[in-house]
């Protein structure tokens, strides 16, 4: 059954009028499985949101997970809990900590819970650095260009952190852009890339293609892409395969170690709800974990735990991906994810995605039905296995900041992208269906103004 067709019983069952009435958005947040979840989190209020405000004590209707999550309740006990244990025991809490989280161990107490997020084994995952900073390490091990294999291939509106990383990689190895990037291009007339166009493109540069990145989930368009099918594809021709997977932690349930992903990258600030700036992770596939003579950027917090305060100048890099590490990881940062992932393990990543598949499908078509394509565009795919909980909107003639700042004022926040698009998330853990209905009304009421 399609999510529209799911859409279309509960609508039934519901003896609503129609998808827009507020009859049939209360009956499917009543029927909601993870509806409890949404108390987990703190929600701006409108007044808090948009002052001046109808309504200022109601939540606001927040579409944004996507740049930035909520902030999950949990998180401020267990970072107060740091701060009193910094306050007590100071140096001392690296190994003696109060509520048994001592420092010297603290990324070991979000390693599990992050690895199930992406579909990993335990030692397959290390939380650390922020984003950029993992990337840059993962090319500096991954990427070894060779006269033959040089190229690295990437999506040519990759986020411009991972395109000016790639780009300074090659160039750290005395390469040029021009000659060692490809950059895959949709078609003419498309916004989208299209999977046998990359595969295309894999196969025929295939044998001088060294490292091909891409992001899990297009941070502009919203596609999901087919991660398992262009991983085996390019390391058939001998490629290494790394994902960016800012937008889909959290958001899609991937399977990294099932996949044969060689390495990958997250942030979690977005759908994983830690908080800005939040720290970082990485996976490395177990069929790297004791490959030593690859070389990395080192640092102690990647060597042997057993002797690592022997402050020996021999680096015996830990077997993992927690041989990668570099530092000593912040404490109150990776407590926020702590918290956060607490969040995580009262649900699944199957039972998200089903409630996504029926939120952001019952977005899609009420922008669909209710709005004519010479005032919006979606360019997200229709296909729901195809995007997560993101739509990016173009909006014609012009007008998406007047459309953006409208919403804005009545304390429905998204994102925008220049020249024309507004991203909006409706994410399952803190989202409800009211909050589509209530968007799609206001944005009527918009476009009755503007257009």
């Amino acid at each position: 059954m399609t999510p529209q067709d799911n859409l279309n019983l509960h609508l039934a069952e519901s003896k609503a009028k129609n998808f827009l009435d507020s009859t049939f958005a209360a009956y499917m947040d009543d029927k909601d499985p993870l509806k409890a979840l949404r108390d987990e989190f703190v929600i701006p209020t409108r007044g808090e949101i948009a002052p001046g405000a109808d309504r200022p004590d109601e939540p606001c209707t927040y579409f944004c997970g996507n740049s930035l999550g909520l902030l999950p309740k949990a998180v401020a006990r267990y970072v107060a809990e740091e701060l009193q244990v910094w306050g007590e025991g100071a140096v001392n809490s690296h190994f003696k900590h109060r509520f048994g989280r001592p420092w010297v161990r603290i990324e070991e107490t979000v390693q599990e819970q992050s690895a199930r997020v992406v579909g990993a084994k335990k030692d397959e995952v290390a939380i650390m650095n922020t984003l950029t900073s993992n990337l840059h390490t993962l090319l500096a091990a991954f990427y070894t260009p060779t006269q033959d294999r040089h190229k690295i291939l990437i999506e040519s509106k990759a986020f411009p952190s991972d395109h000016y990383a790639v780009e300074s990689q090659i160039r750290w190895h005395q390469r040029d852009p021009k000659e060692s990037l490809i950059c895959q291009e949709p078609r003419q007339g498309e916004t989208l890339l299209r999977t046998e166009d990359i595969l295309e493109t894999i196969e025929k540069h295939g044998h001088e293609i060294s490292v091909v990145c891409f992001s899990g989930i297009q941070f502009y368009t919203g596609q999901y892409f087919e991660m398992e099918k262009i991983t085996k594809a390019a390391q058939a021709k001998g490629c290494i395969v790394g994902w960016d997977l800012a937008h889909a932690a959290g958001n899609v349930p991937v399977q990294l170690h099932d996949w044969n992903v060689d390495f990958a990258c997250w942030c979690s600030y977005k759908y994983l709800n830690s908080g800005p700036g939040g720290i970082a992770g990485i996976f490395v596939h177990e069929r790297h974990a004791t490959n030593f003579d690859r070389n990395r950027l080192a640092g102690w917090w990647g060597h042997d735990k057993a002797t690592r305060f022997d402050m020996v100048n021999e680096f015996k890099p830990i077997a993992g991906a927690a041989g990668f590490q570099h530092s000593n990881p912040s404490v109150l940062t990776t407590s926020a994810l702590l918290g956060s992932l607490s969040v995580f393990e009262k649900t699944t990543m199957k039972d998200m995605r089903a409630k996504s598949f029926l939120l952001t499908g019952y977005l899609y078509h009420l922008l669909t039905t209710e709005f004519s394509t010479d005032v919006l565009e979606i360019i997200t795919p229709t296909d729901p296995e195809q995007r997560g909980a993101q739509l990016s909107l173009v909006f014609k003639r012009g007008k998406m900041m007047d459309i953006f700042e409208g919403l804005a004022k009545k304390a429905i926040i998204g994102d925008e992208r220049k020249p024309d698009v507004i991203r909006v998330a409706p994410t399952p853990l803190y989202s409800r269906f009211e909050d589509v209905r209530l968007f799609v009304v206001t944005l009527k009421e918009l476009v009755n103004e503007f257009y």
